[in-house]
């Protein structure tokens, strides 16, 4: 996660640097930013409103990425994977994309938006996601049809038709777990932008098949 937030009930006041204390204990690859006061009765998991994910993708061997992106070698259609990231704000249901849905008292979920970048060389993508909520392996199994979709070997209508019939496709087939990000979380009180986001920073992407093809 490039931001994540953890909740604690501390009772007592301290008079020293709590988060230098912390980041001397924690291991190298957490690091804690703030401690923010709140209401008693607001809670950092159960308040959150929004919760961003990004997955990213590499298409050549770098062994500098390898723990940071997955490496598909493939030469995907980026415009047949970005009609298919436009759909899913369009759907509210997603059980056809969840291991288990049968865990949940329900399956709905509010995307609110979608995109898929491209970075200027067009050998890494990142396809971004935000909803208020995820089912399991939710955002990698939609993240293994975009890549069928890009490769040729599922088609945009199939891929329609298991979000307006709720159909769970007959193989799941969740990307690799590597490469993907909780980006960010925003509550009704709280909208940090993440400070640790570089492995996104350090490109400059840019929106497939947008209007005004912005870099971001």
């Amino acid at each position: 996660a490039s931001q994540f937030f953890f909740h604690a009930d501390i009772d007592t006041e301290w008079d020293y640097d709590l988060v230098f204390r912390l980041n001397k204990l924690l291991p190298y690859n957490i690091s804690v930013f703030d401690i923010i006061p709140v209401g008693e009765k607001q809670h950092a998991r159960f308040d959150a409103v929004q919760r961003k994910y990004d997955y990213l993708i590499h298409t050549f061997k770098d062994p500098f990425l390898s723990h940071l992106s997955t490496l598909y070698q493939i030469d995907p259609d980026l415009g047949k994977m970005d009609q298919a990231v436009k759909l899913l704000p369009k759907y509210k249901d997603y059980r056809a994309f969840c291991t288990s849905p049968d865990k949940y008292e329900h399956t709905i979920c509010n995307v609110s938006d979608a995109r898929l970048f491209t970075n200027k060389a067009g050998n890494k993508f990142r396809f971004q996601i935000t909803s208020n909520r995820y089912l399991t392996r939710m955002i990698r199994i939609i993240m293994g049809k975009l890549i069928r979709i890009g490769t040729g070997a599922l088609s945009i209508d199939e891929f329609e038709s298991y979000l307006s019939e709720k159909r769970t496709p007959a193989l799941l087939e969740p990307a690799h777990p590597t490469g993907l990000y909780l980006s960010k979380v925003t509550y009704p009180y709280l909208d940090l932008q993440p400070r640790a986001n570089s492995i996104i920073d350090q490109e400059d992407w840019t929106v497939i098949d947008r209007n005004d093809h912005s870099s971001i």
